[in-house]
């Protein structure tokens, strides 16, 4: 029975790499194709700026919710300790991306990533995307007085 639980926990573990460690907000490096973007890109061309913020991590990651759900046909699937995962659906051919916005408490900024799942172009929507909430975070927080 123990051994048989072991397994069961192993393959839930297994199933879902974004949920492998809990407190670990580093976002997956982009591949070598050009339809992801991110802020920890190595390649220039994939690269995307951070978002400084300067409210609380708390209120940082209730804002960034806000700016991800914004955009269309978006579910979030996993919030955890300050990191984002969503699947953005394309209109016409219904193509899934993954988008991730990691809420950095020591550097006061966020870190994104946008990433098409299967093609080789994006024709330029994920970097898109990512420009959008940017520039939804990048609004001066509202006070709630």
């Amino acid at each position: 029975m123990m051994r048989l639980v072991i397994i069961a926990s192993l393959a839930t573990f297994h199933s879902n790499p974004l949920m492998q460690n809990s407190a670990d907000t580093t976002l997956p490096p982009c591949p070598g194709s050009p339809n992801c973007v991110s802020t920890e890109a190595t390649r220039e061309s994939q690269r995307v700026p951070t978002v400084p913020f300067t409210d609380a991590p708390v209120a940082a990651l209730a804002r960034a919710r806000i700016a991800l759900l914004a955009e269309p046909r978006t579910k979030l699937t996993v919030e955890r300790d300050g990191h984002l995962h969503a699947e953005c659906t394309s209109f016409l051919f219904r193509f899934v991306d993954d988008v991730d916005i990691v809420v950095d408490p020591v550097a006061h900024v966020y870190r994104f990533r946008s990433a098409s799942r299967v093609g080789e172009s994006d024709l330029g929507v994920n970097r898109k995307r990512i420009a959008r909430i940017a520039a939804r975070l990048a609004l001066p927080a509202t006070s709630s007085k």
